[in-house]
């Protein structure tokens, strides 16, 4: 594969004072459900793992099956089979409780454990003794959806296999969402296979949850439906306190359902705009994903470009350790409203 990102445009940049320090290049497409393409940085047809952004993609099949209304899912459940979380009390004891209403322990879990990244769930661990487990992973409510799946369907228990069942249903609603042959993947920080598609067709499915029953039929767009507005409700089961997911869909009051991935994806949803955008950077950088959807949740109208919940990503401050403001990450001019 020819490396192209010299080519593709900054979308962030980070100034030290007067000093341009450090961009952030990379590819943005925003799109129709037919996949027009609105707007586009870079590339559209650049191949990608779209790793955790496309969680509530990887959910729909969960819905559509049947087996979230025969396991009795509610929408915090919903939200949660989309997540990416801290490992904060909120996240374990709702994976717990699903595991238990399943009749399973965590054991049954093939995400591996992982430390939390909230600090007082951490911190409890440490002063309790104990070491971190895979409800404690930031994909455990993913995978818990993925055994809800596989129960229904009356599958074995390795769920992650690129052909068990579970992940045949998961690729095959992702590429007729996407219109893409999906025929190569790679393996997520979970685990689970995690399937190539172009930017574009990213933008296509995430432009169809903005549309759902419109674009997918009936029955993939009432779950496609509940699935993102799972997300809107329950931002924080979605990521949670701190993070940008969180902060941006409580901003946003139900206008935008947004979806980090690891190694600087990001999807948005907009549903009152028609609109679904993908972007990645190049080099990973969180700090520059984060300036760039909100950028672009900005240039649709979610919110305003002044607002504080987009100007902490747009125009940044960028501290030191003594909390010194010593400059700021700055999303490019060139995402702004025309």
């Amino acid at each position: 594969m020819t490396d192209t990102s010299a080519a593709n445009p900054v979308l962030a940049e980070v100034w030290r004072g007067p000093v341009l320090e450090c961009v952030h290049r990379g590819t943005a497409v925003v799109c129709r459900p037919d996949g027009e393409i609105v707007a586009a940085w870079g590339d559209p047809s650049r191949r990608i793992l779209p790793r955790s952004a496309c969680k509530m993609m990887q959910a729909v099949a969960l819905v559509e099956s049947g087996a979230a209304d025969a396991a009795g899912l509610r929408s915090h459940h919903l939200a949660f089979s989309c997540a990416s979380h801290n490992g904060a009390a909120v996240h374990t004891d709702l994976a717990t409780r699903w595991l238990n209403d399943l009749g399973l322990d965590e054991s049954a879990l093939r995400c591996g454990p992982q430390r939390p990244n909230d600090r007082d769930a951490a911190l409890a661990l440490d002063l309790a003794g104990q070491t971190h487990g895979q409800v404690h992973n930031n994909c455990s409510g993913k995978h818990t959806g993925m055994l809800t799946l596989t129960r229904h369907l009356g599958a074995g228990p390795e769920y992650i296999d690129p052909d068990h069942p579970t992940q045949v249903a998961i690729r095959a609603a992702l590429a007729e969402m996407s219109g893409e042959d999906l025929r190569d993947h790679a393996t997520d920080g979970c685990s689970a296979p995690n399937f190539v598609m172009s930017l574009h067709g990213l933008a296509r499915v995430a432009a169809g949850f903005a549309d759902p029953e419109r674009s997918f039929g009936p029955t993939r767009g009432k779950a496609a439906l509940r699935l993102r507005n799972a997300m809107m409700e329950h931002p924080v089961l979605v990521a949670g306190e701190g993070r940008a997911c969180t902060h941006l869909m409580r901003a946003a009051a139900g206008r935008a359902a947004v979806k980090t991935g690891a190694e600087g994806v990001f999807v948005g949803i907009l549903p009152e705009a028609g609109l679904g955008i993908a972007l990645k950077i190049d080099d990973g950088a969180t700090r520059g994903s984060h300036a760039a959807i909100a950028a672009l949740l900005a240039r649709y109208g979610v919110l305003d470009a002044k607002d504080p919940a987009i100007t902490a990503y747009t125009d940044a401050p960028l501290l030191n350790r003594r909390q010194i403001d010593c400059g700021r990450v700055r999303a490019s001019a060139i995402l702004a409203d025309a």
